[in-house]
């Protein structure tokens, strides 16, 4: 639909005086291409930012269809965080104006248990909360989801970066199977795209980001002598400034040294090869994947299976051993329609190897044009906790984000991704928030019981 006129769609003139009254004006490019399909009852995939109007579009759509006299809770909107949950209330509440009777009820981690006992027992028509809490009500049989005909994961790939998977899963066990569902996330993953399969039936995918090109990666390579090549890197770190890269070297020996060298340069990195044991490994990779270090150093053995969403730069600190481990290699950074820097450095001796690689859009430059920046550091925007217990301890993320925002008291918009292993956990924290986070949960409870809890 081209036109972003509200009246254009099948909403009563109670709505649509509401929308005029406050201040929807015209239709956000999301809700003209999804809400057609919304409110004629289509399960939808949507790849939407927070800010691109996506709670009018599911919150016009569920308010449409929900019938006001049949006082039960209709439809579910699940958000990774407290703060979500309650912006998106807020939102509906206005959208509902039209209408004086329609409940909107929010259920989070962080606050008490008790009162929302309370506002349950007076019934509701929509339930807004994170996955957790929605799930230690329906096990209590505080809150029934029988009568829910549309389902809304708001932010869903933000509630799988949190470790709600396992949550979501427990929760749509107790919802019927015949309803709309409604799936909105900023990046589509495969495990995104696996959950729509799983749950959603011939869903309508909507990206208003079409127009972005896909993996749009400019290539630029330099000829170093290799006494030259790490002072490379670190100017092309420094005139670039990427938010995270991966370094790629053909021996340990280099990327142990390559990440030794950034380190003493105030460049925050860490490495992996093959001689890491697993518990190393995991602890490198959960901090590079949850923005806790901005540099990976590591093999193409080492790096297998590493799935980052969105990953700035790459670079190739030798020649790749063929095209086709050059083009894996690069082929991470500039997903889902974003743009990515590669980076190879090419040592005289390989130069007859490196005319393979010319073609009309790979730009072969000098390196001595890269300026030298004095004072250049690349700190990490998180830091991880480790908390000593996990999946065979019973907790889950939930756990942690209720402690953290509860008594703890955090914002859940400093808390980042969180990853729970068998006997271990991690989550990262915003950099400046990370004392303050260790000190109230080591001297706190999650779930009841005092866990070991250090920086990583």
């Amino acid at each position: 639909m081209n036109n972003k006129d509200f009246s254009n769609l099948p909403l009563t003139k109670e709505m649509l005086h509401n929308l005029n009254e406050i201040g929807y004006k015209e239709m956000t490019p999301i809700q003209a291409e999804s809400l057609p399909f919304i409110l004629d009852g289509r399960d939808v995939i949507a790849q939407a930012k927070t800010g691109s109007g996506k709670t009018a579009a599911f919150g016009i759509g569920l308010l449409h269809k929900l019938q006001v006299k049949k006082f039960r809770v209709q439809s579910l909107i699940l958000c990774p965080t407290r703060e979500l949950a309650d912006q998106v209330a807020k939102e509906l509440r206005m959208l509902a104006r039209f209408s004086h009777n329609i409940k909107i009820l929010t259920l989070c981690g962080g606050t008490a248990f008790g009162p929302q006992l309370g506002s349950l027992r007076h019934g509701a028509h929509i339930i807004v909360g994170t996955p957790g809490r929605i799930l230690k009500h329906l096990k209590k049989a505080t809150l029934s989801l029988e009568d829910v005909d549309m389902l809304v994961l708001d932010e869903a790939d933000r509630m799988l970066d949190m470790g709600f998977s396992e949550e979501i899963n427990e929760v749509l066990a107790f919802v019927p199977k015949e309803k709309q569902t409604l799936l909105f996330s900023a990046t589509y993953t495969d495990e995104i795209m696996g959950i729509s399969a799983s749950i959603q039936k011939d869903a309508i995918n909507v990206k208003t980001t079409s127009t972005e090109v896909a993996n749009k990666i400019t290539e630029r390579f330099y000829e170093v002598q290799n006494s030259q090549k790490l002072k490379t890197v670190i100017n092309i770190l420094s005139n670039f400034k990427p938010e995270n890269v991966i370094i790629f070297a053909n021996t340990k020996a280099e990327v142990a040294e390559i990440a030794e060298t950034l380190q003493k340069n105030r460049i925050d990195a860490l490495a992996i090869h093959g001689d890491l044991e697993q518990y190393e490994r995991n602890d490198v990779l959960v901090q590079f994947a949850n923005k806790s270090c901005p540099v990976l150093v590591a093999t193409d053995v080492a790096a297998r299976g590493l799935d980052i969403k969105e990953l700035s730069m790459v670079i190739n600190y030798d020649l790749p051993h063929g095209e086709e481990t050059y083009t894996h290699r690069i082929g991470r950074t500039a997903r889902a329609g974003m743009e990515g820097l590669a980076f190879t450095l090419i040592s005289p001796y390989e130069a007859d190897k490196a005319d393979e690689y010319k073609n009309d859009s790979r730009l072969f430059e000098d390196a001595e044009a890269l300026k030298v920046v004095n004072g250049f550091e690349m700190k990490p925007q998180n830091i991880t906790l480790v908390i000593e217990g996990g999946k065979k301890d019973k907790v889950r993320a939930g756990d942690i984000l209720g402690a953290l925002t509860g008594e703890a008291g955090l914002d859940g918009s400093s808390i980042g991704k969180i990853d729970i292993y068998d006997k271990q956990s991690y989550v990262a924290i915003e950099s400046k928030k990370v004392d303050e986070a260790h000190e109230k949960l080591k001297n706190g409870k999650i779930k009841g019981k005092k866990f070991s809890v250090w920086i990583l």
